[in-house]
């Protein structure tokens, strides 16, 4: 059956929707862009870090961070590393980590960030997929991997003893700033690969559109192997504001974030829907007090989830109108470089669904089904055409080829298949609607529920299993595993086996024993029919 097009007034409408087109620094690394602001305000204070004390004071100015940073680059350059390598960080928020991404930056390298809490297999594995020689540790994680990795304790005040001027730049913007690697449905995380132009061109367009300066902060929480946390990185560095890093653990502390948000007078933070649905529950029992400790913040990002009415009227209520602070949703997948689309949330008359917004300077937006793109208000997959697009998957060209396709409406286009159902609005807004796989997101962490059935299924005496995602409460989302196995199966072992293997977001809340799966007509298992668990 033949696809209708869509008539030719919505074409007309759509590609005036994705006028994006503008101007940004695209010969520039992040490297020289962040040195050039350095030279501007060597005395500027640039990152405060209360919670680490490695360096006897909870503060550093652009000229203390960058010199460290261009000591450990030595460092790295003496070691072997070149442009073109990928070097991998092992790390906890704090100046270590700052320091050592922009030294892998200055060495020509790209960075690749590893979670600590992650299983030494998958470790193991990320580091000899992206064929890294190197990996900068704190000396608590160093015993982690001297059996698998070369490494270098970034805390030895060994590191910070050489030369103090920058590094000659060996890379462009079109090396690799950085390596992220997220859930893949086959039962390996894929790499993500992301040029300099890509990161430059999201910063850009985030100043223009929310203008930062000397007085701002921004609050660093994201854990930095979570791609939003890349503007928290480098927006401030760009811009010559400051950071501030939140200790480790604490994103999900209420207390914590109020008393750092107070302390060091932080204006620009970002929320998982989720996370920010839980603070806010905090807040509405507070005393008037609190407020006054929240009012330096201008502007709260959203991302990773869907956003809901629920959480934007909240927003105003408790917060927004108390304090004139803003909330702007924004939306994108890890192979578009964070961030593609935003939509600013009205401080009143919240819209019955929140969309995912317009999309940003360089950046084309697609809803395509069989091929074609529909009309306006139609339902389509969301694909994504523009700067911010990665080079592709690491050491994975089918499915680089597979996801970043050429796009049928305009040859010669590359454009990446999000998976993401959406539908344009009449405004140049776009709706989210959704998946059509199985991939979901859980406190904005992207997890590929092939991933886990994968792992489980790997676990003797198991013969299936289906992981699904159920909705407890409208902050708390449970991951649970049906599993058909044979009699004697342990599911405590079963659980360790799975702790070995996938990081702990992704381990199953709760195992649920089945005689056998319920199945579609063809055969596949059916979701819909699985049984509420026994918990």
């Amino acid at each position: 059956m033949r696809t209708v097009a869509p008539p030719a007034f919505d074409l007309e409408k759509i590609a005036e929707f994705n006028r994006t087109d503008a101007l940004f620094p695209d010969q520039a690394t992040l490297q020289q862009l962040i040195e050039a602001r350095v030279r501007e305000h060597p005395e500027r204070v640039a990152v405060f870090c209360d919670h680490d004390r490695t360096w006897g004071t909870a503060s550093l100015t652009c000229e203390e961070m960058n010199a460290k940073a261009n000591q450990l680059a030595e460092h790295l350059i003496a070691a072997g590393v070149a442009s073109g390598d990928i070097v991998a960080l092992l790390l906890e928020r704090s100046f270590s980590m700052m320091i050592s991404i922009l030294a892998v930056l200055k060495a020509g390298a790209a960075y690749l960030p590893l979670a600590p809490d992650n299983p030494l297999e998958r470790t193991a594995y990320m580091l000899r997929d992206a064929n890294v020689s190197v990996v900068l540790v704190q000396a608590k994680n160093r015993e982690k991997l001297s059996s698998v990795a070369r490494t270098i304790d970034v805390e030895d005040r060994n590191m910070y003893s050489g030369s103090i001027a920058n590094p000659r730049i060996v890379n462009t913007s079109r090396d690799l700033a950085y390596v992220i690697y997220t859930s893949g449905s086959t039962g390996k995380p894929k790499g993500v690969m992301v040029e300099h132009r890509s990161v430059v061109n999201r910063l850009h367009w985030m100043q223009q559109a929310y203008p930062i300066g000397e007085s701002d902060v921004v609050l660093q929480k994201t854990p930095y192997y979570f791609d939003v946390s890349v503007w928290e990185l480098f927006w401030w560095a760009l811009q010559g504001a400051k950071v501030c890093f939140l200790a480790p653990g604490a994103e999900g502390n209420p207390l914590a974030l109020i008393k750092t948000i107070a302390k060091r007078s932080i204006t620009v933070m970002h929320f998982v829907p989720s996370m920010l649905s839980i603070f806010l529950e905090y807040l509405e029992s507070r005393p008037a007090e609190t407020w006054n400790k929240l009012a330096s913040v201008k502007r709260v990002f959203a991302s990773g989830e869907v956003l809901s009415p629920s959480h934007v009227r909240k927003f105003n209520e408790l917060w927004g109108n108390r304090t004139g602070a803003r909330l702007t949703n924004l939306y994108g997948p890890t192979e578009t470089t964070v961030d593609v689309t935003y939509f600013d949330c009205p401080p009143k008359d919240t819209p019955d669904q929140i969309p995912i917004g317009r999309p940003i300077f360089n950046t084309k937006l697609y809803v395509v089904r069989d091929g074609q793109p529909v009309a306006i208000g139609e339902t389509g997959e969301l694909c994504i055409a523009g700067v911010g697009l990665a080079r592709g998957y690491l050491n994975d060209p089918s499915l680089t080829a597979e996801r970043f396709v050429d796009n049928p409406s305009n040859p010669g286009e590359r454009m990446y298949r999000t998976g993401d159902l959406g539908r344009w609005l009449p405004d140049g807004n776009v709706e989210f609607l959704g998946r059509e796989d199985q991939q979901v997101k859980i406190r904005g962490l992207r997890i590929e529920l092939g991933e886990i059935e994968d792992v489980v299924r790997g676990f003797s005496g198991v013969t299936d299993c289906v992981a699904v995602v159920k909705k407890h409460t409208e902050a708390i989302s449970l991951i649970i595993a049906y599993v058909t196995c044979k009699p004697g199966v342990n599911f405590g072992e079963l659980r360790q086996h799975v702790k070995k293997h996938l990081p702990p977001y992704m381990v199953p809340n709760h195992f649920e024993r089945l005689d056998r799966l319920p199945l579609t007509a063809s055969g596949k298992a059916d979701r819909k029919a699985l049984p509420e668990p026994s918990m």
